[in-house]
């Protein structure tokens, strides 16, 4: 079987750090965190984009860090999995401060509303993590760690707005539908480029649990770009930019997906988190 130069161990090259260092996922939820607020006409405390931010990088570490105290180092088929092996106690006590400050920002700079929702939210992470990483790691009937993944991110990115703002939740369903559904194929993509790393982790990923699993992760970014552009046609202009993101992100994914044997698993891997942050665009370029 051929090999691809950017697959297998070794030192990390320049443009996997981000991933490696956990940093992606917290930027995509940040920029769609700002796109939600702008379409709901929500201007955000900086408090609540530090909680974010804090909150999905602490999970993403938390989740890598169970992962790579688990295995056994001949298993591991990944740089970032590996880093986290290898640095494991200096990336606790990191971890450990980044908590403490997320606990302090969120004290001291937002309302009660957001604390409780935050605290909910908490707890589904927390569940999610004993049961995908411990209780039911290999039980085929869980629900797909894609999915929880997926609808974690997404309550993450709009909880704050939607504090807000509770009168934004119908106006932004569909927004938030084609983001959930963005992360979803996010997930799914890279699940169908690591199978062979899911199972040499003794992880059970969705095309693991369902059958035809690759030809809906392979056909759901093209199905989002069609959904996103009808929905931008007839949406209020505060939420057009919104589609068109979601739209351009979900094309781009697709796009990585039909280049991966040529990219290679680990550079699709990092494209894949990239092309979620579409919203810099408006942010950058957009009217002010």
């Amino acid at each position: 079987m051929a090999t691809h130069p950017g697959d297998g161990l070794g030192r990390p090259r320049w443009w996997q750090w981000p991933t490696v260092l956990s940093l992606d996922a917290p930027a995509v939820a940040l920029l769609w965190q700002w796109l939600f607020a702008q379409a709901a006409g929500v201007s955000l405390v900086p408090a609540a984009r530090f909680v974010l931010a804090a909150s999905v990088w602490l999970s993403y570490v938390g989740d890598r860090w169970i992962e790579g105290w688990r295995l056994a180092p001949a298993r591991i088929r990944t740089v970032r999995h590996a880093f986290y092996q290898r640095w494991r106690w200096p990336i606790a006590a990191l971890g450990t401060a980044v908590l403490a400050a997320d606990v302090a920002v969120a004290e001291h700079g937002l309302a009660p509303a957001d604390l409780i929702g935050g605290i909910m939210l908490l707890g589904a992470v927390l569940a999610y993590l004993l049961s995908h990483q411990l209780l039911h790691r290999h039980q085929r009937w869980r629900l797909p760690k894609e999915a929880c993944v997926a609808l974690l991110l997404t309550a993450g990115a709009v909880l704050f707005v939607l504090s807000a703002a509770p009168a934004a939740g119908r106006p932004l369903a569909g927004l938030l539908a084609l983001f959930a559904g963005l992360c979803l194929a996010n997930c799914a993509l890279i699940s169908v480029w690591e199978r062979e790393v899911d199972r040499s982790h003794g992880e059970i990923s969705l095309v693991g649990q369902f059958q035809r699993a690759t030809a809906f992760a392979r056909a759901m970014p093209w199905v989002l770009a069609a959904v996103a552009a009808a929905l931008g046609l007839g949406a209020p202009a505060g939420q057009r930019a919104g589609a068109a993101c979601a739209a351009a992100s979900a094309i781009l994914l697709g796009a990585v997906d039909r280049l991966e044997p040529r990219l290679g698993r680990r550079a699709a891997r990092v494209l894949a988190d990239v092309v979620l942050m579409t919203p810099l665009v408006p942010l950058l370029w957009g009217p002010r």
